[in-house]
């Protein structure tokens, strides 16, 4: 059972999945899509991408409310029998490991190259990963609260980058829409929606939820707000630098901030203060993903969570160091889109369709008895 001080309200479990949605993939999505769809047209692509994973993400909470209370962890042999079910779990829990591994690493990649030029990556992973032991230590309560904090000044000082870069955009390089037709926007779309890793963390915050019956809203709020900073991002990106420039930078949205300057304002060079706010949302990222692979694994062999946490931090630890570089590194994270693809996109439509029916047998058994 979950503790009466993690549950978590509404508004808390949309903070929580827009935290997780909203990580790296904004950093060096309008590369990525431009380099797919070739066309100015990577805005269509992530409205593509939103709407594929709202469908899966609405498909894993109805799956999940069928079960209240309970993570996937819990409620899978239920469903498919305690070997398939910890096979499927285990697959889960190494694809949430991954995915704070990886998070780690773009951190590490990012205070490096733009913060810390001669601290080494194991240094930046150590600390980040032990501040993150400690935030998640306490349960999925602390989590959200902290998490209450950090999300709202993310939006603030995202805004207010947007807002200054209006000086250097050209609507121009937005055009023309659609100018080589509809397939280089279905290229795009698989890039884009590699960026939503979003629809996973139903799979265990529906458990959490004090109106569990409020998920689908959930992802439907959570969805659209991430689809709103992604376009945001996408269109003011490739409006200021153009689809040949963003195609050559690594780093696009981070260097739209150091595209432009404002003298007077406290902070002259915004992307450094960007780049520490944006820290944090890696940092929220990283967090529910560590939390969701210690929970799972706690859930899965009934051991104590703190202890499972510990067991973790080493595997994260060597994942994160394993690309040799920041090449390797954007392989790593094509591989967790990828991953996420097949575990949360395609396993919970079979899953739910055996849900449905176990419990139409259950009602028939019980209208006959």
């Amino acid at each position: 059972m979950i503790r009466f001080q993690d549950k978590i309200s509404t508004s808390q479990a949309i903070v929580v999945f827009v935290s997780y949605t909203m990580a790296a993939g904004i950093l060096s999505l309008p590369r990525t899509g431009a380099e797919a769809t070739g066309a100015p047209d990577v805005w269509l692509a992530v409205i593509f991408g939103g709407i594929i994973t709202a469908i899966s993400g609405i498909i894993l909470t109805k799956l999940s409310q069928e079960y209240p209370e309970k993570t996937f962890f819990q409620y899978g042999d239920h469903l498919v029998g305690k070997w398939l079910s910890i096979l499927i779990s285990l697959f889960f829990i190494e694809h949430f490991v991954t995915i704070a591994a990886f998070e780690a690493r773009i951190m590490a990649e990012m205070i490096g190259f733009y913060l810390l030029r001669k601290t080494p990556h194991w240094a930046i992973i150590m600390v980040m990963m032990w501040v993150g032991f400690y935030s998640i230590k306490d349960g999925m309560g602390s989590i959200a609260r902290l998490f209450e904090i950090i999300f709202p000044i993310t939006v603030i000082i995202f805004i207010t980058a947007i807002f200054m870069s209006v000086g250097i955009f050209e609507l121009d390089n937005l055009r023309p829409v659609l100018g080589k037709g509809i397939i280089p926007v279905l290229k795009g779309t698989k890039s884009t929606t590699l960026s939503f890793i979003s629809a996973e963390v139903m799979v265990f915050l529906i458990a959490f939820m004090k109106k569990p019956e409020k998920g689908v809203n959930v992802v439907l709020i959570g969805i659209t707000i991430t689809m709103f900073i992604y376009l945001a991002t996408v269109v003011f990106v490739i409006g200021a630098l153009s689809i040949d420039g963003v195609m050559g930078r690594t780093w696009p949205t981070i260097d739209l901030m150091r595209s432009f300057e404002i003298s007077g304002l406290a902070f002259e060079r915004f992307e450094s203060l960007f780049l520490v706010i944006w820290i944090m949302q890696l940092f929220s990222t990283f967090a529910i993903s560590y939390y969701t692979a210690s929970l799972g694994l706690s859930q899965l062999f009934s051991k104590k969570i703190r202890s499972i946490m510990y067991g973790v931090l080493p595997v994260m630890y060597l994942i994160s160091l394993y690309p040799k570089n920041v090449n390797g590194v954007f392989l790593l994270g094509d591989y967790v889109g990828y991953v996420a693809a097949v575990l949360f996109g395609v396993i919970p439509i079979p899953l739910f369709i055996i849900a449905k029916i176990s419990k139409k047998k259950e009602q028939t058994s019980e209208k006959h008895s």
